[in-house]
């Protein structure tokens, strides 16, 4: 059986290598792209499997240049096509009322979120078409592209629009036989969600820790999901047991009941 190969953006950390080290793990060849060059040099031998390179996903002369490294490689091992397409790549945005958010923080938040989508995407469907039937797009969106979130404005426009492209493409590929899905976490365990509560908590005068509480409570299961949730959800889709599933966001985060928040605290 020739070797999978995925190509995973913003995969130098988190859940992005969190998604890599697990494909690696499953025997597969990924090919990861993020714009921290310390993170990017920082991934050693012990990462068998995973070749990575600095790339900006909002820059499309970056992506064509990681897009380029990515099919010399393939060239020198006589493989041609990618079968995953793992859009990870996202900024929280800034933390502010609609009215106050500032416009450079705006076009930088759609500029990744979405257009880093766009640009990583299309530049990936022939090479998924190589492999197909049976290759895939998974995006990360969020449960913010499911509800409104106070205070949120660019981050939840952009996720949105997400789960809009994704719909779109999956009846746009679907006749080819390659399958497009959305993840939408909740709240994920890490640093990225302590900055957006440190944020929040500045932003309405609360502490971190009645701001964690509250974000807690949105959820049934009253807890954040995990790293490790998001990964088998990337597994379950690329396995034989996901094989009819496509155009759906799928949400990993508890039950969230709402994004709403107490804007009079």
């Amino acid at each position: 059986m020739k070797r999978r190969i995925a190509v995973i953006s913003a995969a130098a950390s988190g859940i992005g290598l969190a998604i890599a080290e697990a494909l690696c793990a499953d025997g597969w060849l990924v090919y990861a792209g993020d714009q921290d060059a310390a993170a990017v040099a920082a991934l050693g031998p012990e990462h068998d499997g995973l070749a990575a390179m600095v790339c900006d996903v909002s820059d499309a002369a970056s992506v064509e240049r990681f897009y380029a490294w990515v099919e010399g490689d393939l060239l020198a091992r006589g493989a041609a096509g990618i079968d995953l397409l793992v859009n990870n790549a996202g900024i929280a945005g800034p933390t502010a009322r609609f009215e106050d958010q500032p416009v450079d923080a705006w076009n930088a938040t759609i500029g990744v979120n979405l257009n880093g989508m766009f640009l990583m995407t299309r530049r990936a469907i022939p090479l998924l078409r190589q492999r197909a039937p049976g290759s895939a797009i998974i995006t990360m969106s969020s449960t913010a592209g499911l509800f409104g979130c106070p205070l949120r404005g660019p981050y939840v426009a952009s996720k949105w629009a997400l789960i809009g492209l994704t719909k779109t493409l999956a009846m746009e590929l679907g006749p080819e036989g390659i399958r497009v899905n959305a993840i939408c976490p909740g709240s994920v365990e890490g640093p990225r969600i302590d900055r957006v509560i440190a944020a929040d908590a500045a932003e309405r005068g609360l502490t971190i820790a009645e701001v964690e509480h509250e974000y807690k409570r949105q959820t049934s299961l009253r807890a954040f999901a995990t790293r490790e949730d998001v990964t088998a959800m990337v597994q379950y889709l690329i396995s034989p047991a996901g094989a009819r599933i496509s155009g759906q966001p799928i949400a990993i985060d508890g039950h969230t009941e709402s994004l709403s928040l107490d804007m009079e605290a």
